[in-house]
């Protein structure tokens, strides 16, 4: 499958991409565990349908030291026992977030409790802008049809 549109060839598609690049940025230099924010981008991903995140964030998140078999178990995290409690709420509140079509609403005020016990306000800032940001890309990237397998650990840093 080949992308329906080169987003770098367009000026507009590439000033836009270089200030969500930018957003990412300045998520990595919060307080907010490196291993909780790529958990998020993947999973996200992964309810999105986004085959091009999926890659790009499993390997991301390999490079980075998480093991292969947490990889495995995003999609399962309810049911693994290998994530920890903050590392589920992250998970509970990005699924609630990717999801917002499915409960109306919003993310439940229990959600966002759970999250709030394990964050504070900065690392709880950072999660919604994580959240939302990787958001942004998968639907760009499942719009233009950005084919999965084309990503390299830091290709965009």
């Amino acid at each position: 499958m080949e992308a329906r549109l080169n987003l770098f060839a367009s000026p507009i598609a590439a000033k836009f991409g270089k200030h969500l690049v930018a957003a990412g940025k300045v998520l990595a230099d919060s307080t907010l565990p490196a291993a909780t924010q790529e958990l998020v981008k993947l999973r996200a991903s992964q309810i999105n349908g986004c085959g091009f995140c999926t890659d790009m964030h499993t390997k991301d998140a390999a490079h980075a030291g998480e093991t292969q078999t947490r990889l495995n178990l995003v999609a399962a995290w309810r049911e693994a026992t290998v994530f920890t409690e903050a590392e589920r709420a992250a998970l509970e509140l990005t699924e609630e977030a990717t999801r917002i079509a499915d409960g109306a609403g919003g993310v439940p005020d229990e959600t966002w409790a759970n999250a709030a016990k394990h964050f504070d306000e900065e690392e709880l800032a950072t999660l919604v802008c994580a959240i939302s940001l990787i958001n942004a890309f998968n639907r760009a990237n499942v719009i233009i049809r950005q084919p999965a397998g084309d990503y390299r650990p830091g290709q965009f840093a």
